[in-house]
């Protein structure tokens, strides 16, 4: 196979039979691997390697023939009557969901060594992305079998797609934390295997330089859950147990929960057989474009257009201004956030015909303008938002959008790159990231009636962000607004310098007045009521006129004899 495909140069260097035999052998080992992991085989890989970087050496347009418009989906106004109704179906429809991490990327571009999703999504509680995500999927699946007449004991699956750098340190992370909560059978693991390097644009595979019998192998990208997901037999099974929906999400987007319920809701009502998460995107902002695109030959598609193509475009078909905003200060085609909604069954039928194969690119760095030769090797890639290219056009493709503040704010630039960002735009930094949970928890406060302070602008790590009073919860006690809505009653007001931790489910904020921290911990048994403090002063305090602001004091007791050194 190899031989016919031109790969004879894998084999120039082989020493004689009986030498290296067991690194012969090796070879063909990963050469069986490389062939069983990828649609249609190396054959299909190396085949659709030629015709791609032929396209990339001509400069070819993928979107030659296409005119792009602006799509039909839903744009939600949080808090309101039709908001909380699509939160209420959305939780219903829970039950039926199976929920799907993409968690195959190192923190190494945020200067982090573990897995990314071991990383605090804030620090007030210390609580990681992985530890909220499961915690917010367990929620979702109690809420939803409440809403069934004899209630329901549905698990909602989980399954999380890791790769050869994040496999181990994943089932590590779940292991020594009891999976956080949630049954080990709710949670399977598929591990993605990495592609043959190329090293020109003959397809010719490429040896890994520390060793001849090894070919060079990069990542794929996280289009291969669709694959993985086919050939593990998951879909079958899910279909089987009666379930109609798979979310897809990214692994450190610590404000998606804001936006499930709502958007799963959308799904619902709407019909849609693929729903992308969107958000309001400025003009020429780095994020793709949720676009449709007609070709020349009728054709249709609803895809994500990244931002550096939707540009030349537009300004090529017909709009001079190319991506410009609208009357509304943003661009009239939404900012895709690469968590997707797809209806089962639809999503089965169409993985019959592809095997999960999904449509690729490929983007050699050329060693000069004649586009011969490759400064390093390449290979080709797919992502997961790119599945809706190969749908028919009668597939019902549509988006929801919804506030940035509530429901996107990804951790996936370092320090020192955040800090180069341009002022007003977005860092996507694990600062900005940590900050706008607080905000977007401080606004939904207010808009449940709290009074929240107004934020103060402070700089850490050479990002300028709004610092508003750190509040956080388990989302068992606020999971869609209705149950924030709830639980805030009478007139309470938050200062901005406190902090707040609310953990457990029935906890009523009542007439509270916090200026400080308070940590509220409570079984889901018991009710506790937070309601305002006295302000009335003691007699001993009264006849003195002042008193004392603790703010914070180190305080160390030594009960052993002997000597002690103190540093502070």
């Amino acid at each position: 196979m190899l031989l016919n495909e031109g790969q004879m140069h894998l084999f120039e260097h082989w020493a004689e039979p009986g030498v290296d035999d067991d690194k012969k052998k090796g070879f063909f080992d990963q050469v069986r691997r490389l062939n069983s992991s990828y649609p249609g085989g190396l054959v299909s890989y190396i085949q659709n390697a030629k015709k791609l970087l032929a396209d990339s050496k001509e400069g070819k347009n993928p979107y030659d023939g296409f005119t792009p418009s602006v799509p039909s989906g839903e744009v939600l106004t949080f808090g309101d009557d039709n908001f909380v109704s699509l939160e209420a179906a959305g939780v219903k429809e829970a039950r039926n969901a199976a929920f799907v991490l993409v968690a195959g990327g190192l923190g190494e571009r945020l200067g982090y060594k573990g897995i990314k999703i071991a990383l605090p999504r804030e620090t007030t509680t210390g609580k990681c992305f992985l530890q909220h995500y499961i915690e917010s999927i367990l929620s979702l699946q109690e809420a939803s079998c409440k809403m069934v007449d004899d209630g329901c004991d549905m698990k909602i699956p989980f399954a999380i797609m890791t790769s050869d750098d994040t496999n181990a340190l994943t089932i590590k992370l779940l292991e020594s934390n009891s999976y956080f909560g949630m049954e080990p059978s709710q949670v399977k693991i598929l591990k993605q295997e990495k592609v043959a390097c190329l090293a020109d644009n003959d397809a010719r595979l490429a040896l890994d330089p520390n060793d001849k019998y090894k070919i060079q192998t990069k990542p794929h990208g996280h289009g291969d859950v669709h694959s993985l997901l086919y050939s593990s037999g998951l879909l079958e099974q899910w279909k089987s147990e009666g379930r109609k929906w798979v979310l897809f999400f990214q692994d450190t987007n610590g404000l998606l929960f804001n936006a499930i319920p709502s958007a799963l809701g959308v799904s619902a009502t709407k019909g849609y057989n693929v729903n992308s998460l969107a958000v309001p995107r400025k003009a020429k902002e780095a994020i793709g474009g949720i676009t449709k695109l007609t070709h020349v030959d009728g054709r249709t598609m609803v895809i994500n257009v990244e931002y550096n193509q939707l540009d030349p475009l537009l300004r090529a078909t017909g709009h001079p201004d190319g991506d410009a905003n609208c009357e509304t200060g943003y661009s009239p085609y939404p900012g895709n956030i690469n968590q997707l909604i797809l209806e089962l069954g639809p999503y089965i039928e169409e993985l019959k015909k592809t095997h999960g194969a999904i449509s690729e690119f490929v983007n050699p760095k050329y060693t000069d303008s004649t586009k011969t030769a490759f400064k390093s090797s390449t290979r080709l890639e797919c992502m997961m938002q790119d599945y809706p290219k190969t749908l028919p056009p009668s597939a019902r493709v549509g988006f929801t959008v919804m506030d940035t503040w509530l429901a996107y704010a990804p951790v996936k630039n370092n320090p020192e790159d955040a800090a180069k960002v341009p002022k007003g735009n977005p860092y996507h930094s694990a600062t900005s990231g940590e900050m706008a949970i607080y905000r977007a928890n401080s606004l939904i406060l207010r808009k449940a009636g709290a009074q929240i302070a107004d934020p103060v602008v402070d700089t850490f790590n050479g990002q300028e962000v709004e610092v508003w009073p750190r509040l956080t919860w388990s989302p068992r006690w606020g999971l869609t607004f209705k149950d924030v809505k709830e639980k805030v009653r009478g007139n309470s007001s938050i200062s901005q310098r406190s902090a707040f931790v609310i953990n457990g489910r029935n906890i009523f904020l009542e007439d509270l007045s916090l200026d400080g921290t308070l940590i509220v911990n409570s079984v889901d048994e018991a009710e506790v009521k937070v309601t305002g403090h006295d302000t009335s002063e003691k007699e001993e305090i009264r006849i003195r006129g002042f008193k004392f602001e603790k703010v914070e004091q180190l305080e160390v007791n030594y009960t052993e004899p002997g000597k002690h050194s103190l540093r502070a």
